[in-house]
């Protein structure tokens, strides 16, 4: 990283020409609403504690804990450590962070423990810069955001991160947004989706303006369909109860997934700063048509009987799960985008629990060659571009070459670009520590505006309503498999090609 080699004068420099306002030398307090929880636990604490370590934070800096929980700063050391990567050299270091640490006791509705919030930042610094993470269930937003507002506003910046689902559908989210632009400003309000954080979906911009290469086939003549892809091999693991209200479109689809369409379609922005990307990416969702559910396939999850552990239970075996209980763990849509480039080309949008593999990807599928001169059935298989965005990032080509020999016979290969591979001993940041640094730098590159929200709602809302209105019941697919094989014949009905006959190895496997 970066801040390993003293990089934060580049990392200051680049953000300011992203737009980015930097006040390092001003004291700053992070303050985690919901410190107690699992997000802040495995997410926050820990990427508070890497920008720490690397310097990457301002000179004066404080983190503040909040949550209804009665908890110590030792607690949270404990609860915390094994998510932290601590070396043994980093002992003192470590001391330090959380020499730095403080912890309040309240709950989100009751002004008092915010009036107390409020005191302790001020024994810290008078005019410090705040900044809040909502590590929060959506349904006490309200509230804090508004005793956040009469109580704990800064002298300097206030700025706050809010954490998805942002709301349940289209008239929720803009009840929401009602509220909190109400009292903050769209400056002021950092949406996260963490997926935005990703090293592959950022590397997604500078692949597609920065190579001309790309430019000329980046369209409808010459795209077949492109896929989008979110697989996890594992169930809900206990968050059941949680994951019921929601469900897969709701907790994937309709933020990281959506994320990633807009990024992959829109046309190039005028310049790097927050505004001009985020107002192309507002700019291709407005042109994609409300979902259809004729376009939709949902699964839910059954156990394997002859699977081992996790993979014998059900989504409906966890006892936090209703019996009767037809949320959907697993998605298949296709969209479609009503403008010049992409008119007529399919976006597949592919997400679920329980599956064969761990994989999140973009697949865009080229046309069949035109007047091919290879006859031989079965033989010659259509270009792919694959950006494989998690495990193992990579940009790799699936293209036909010669089989090596005295034969004139084509056989399917690829030119690969994994990052493990090219870039041997680099770390690659955490999505969250990309993310939070882009917070205190009030960068707002990667962080989704409200217009963008109100056209993702917009997409999905109608066909939520539909199926929540028609109770339709997911179609059962074991778990470790592909999921539904209905999902993967509407695939087919939309020009994606699935032959089987090749999987791609990374690099650093093959050696």
């Amino acid at each position: 990283m970066a801040g390993k080699h003293d990089g934060l004068e580049l990392i200051k420099e680049s953000l300011n020409s992203c737009d980015g306002h930097l006040d390092y030398d001003i004291a700053h307090v992070f303050i985690v609403l919901g410190a107690s929880g699992d997000l802040a636990t495995k997410k926050i604490y820990p990427t508070l504690w890497w920008l720490y370590r690397d310097q990457l934070l301002p000179k004066k800096i404080f983190f503040i804990g909040y949550a209804r929980s009665n908890l110590t700063v030792d607690d949270i050391k404990k609860k915390t450590h094994k998510y932290l990567k601590v070396s043994n050299d980093q002992t003192k270091l470590l001391e330090s962070f959380f020499n730095v640490n403080y912890y309040i006791q309240g709950n989100y509705d009751d002004k008092d423990g915010f009036e107390q919030l409020d005191k302790k930042i001020k024994e810290l610094d008078m005019c410090s810069h705040r900044i809040f993470y909502f590590a929060l269930p959506p349904t006490v937003y309200k509230s804090v955001s508004s005793l956040i507002h009469l109580h704990c506003r800064a002298a300097g910046l206030t700025r706050i991160i809010v954490e998805k689902p942002f709301g349940r559908d289209l008239e929720s989210y803009k009840d929401l947004s009602k509220h909190l632009s109400g009292i903050f400003t769209e400056e002021e309000t950092y949406r996260i989706d963490h997926y935005l954080g990703k090293e592959m979906v950022q590397n997604l911009m500078v692949l597609r303006f920065a190579n001309r290469i790309f430019s000329t086939v980046w369209n409808r003549d010459n795209v077949a369909c492109v896929t989008i892809s979110f697989k996890e091999p594992f169930g809900t693991q206990g968050r059941g109860g949680y994951f019921d209200n929601f469900g897969i479109i709701r907790d994937v689809m309709q933020n990281h997934l959506i994320q990633i369409l807009s990024l992959v379609s829109m046309e190039k922005p005028v310049s790097l700063k927050a505004d001009d990307i985020r107002n192309e990416k507002v700019k291709v969702l407005k042109c994609v048509r409300e979902l259809k559910l004729e376009n939709v396939v949902l699964g839910q999850y059954e156990g394997d009987p002859d699977g081992e552990g996790e993979m014998k239970e059900g989504y409906r075996d966890d006892p936090t799960v209703p019996n009767d209980s037809i949320t959907s763990t697993f998605a298949l849509a296709v969209l479609y985008i009503n403008n010049e480039r992409w008119d007529g080309i399919p976006f597949i949008l592919r997400c679920g629990k329980a599956l064969n593999e761990r994989k999140a990807e973009v697949r865009l599928q080229f046309r069949d060659v035109p007047g091919s001169i290879f006859t031989t059935p079965n033989v010659i298989h259509r270009n792919e571009l694959v950006f494989r965005v998690q495990p193992g990032e990579a940009v790799y080509m699936k293209l036909m070459s010669k089989e090596p020999g005295m034969l004139f016979d084509c056989h399917q290969t690829e030119l690969d670009f994994t990052y493990g591979s090219k870039y041997v001993g680099i770390d690659l940041p955490d999505a969250y520590e990309r993310l939070i640094l882009d917070v205190v730098c009030g960068n707002q590159i990667n962080f989704v505006r409200s217009d963008e929200l109100y056209e993702a709602w917009r997409i999905f809302t109608p066909v939520l309503n539909e199926i929540e209105k028609q109770k339709i019941k997911p179609i059962p697919y074991r778990f470790g498999s592909r999921g539904p094989k209905e999902a993967d014949e509407l695939a087919a009905k939309n020009n994606f090609i699935y032959s089987g006959t090749y999987k791609w190895i990374p690099q650093k496997n093959k050696l």
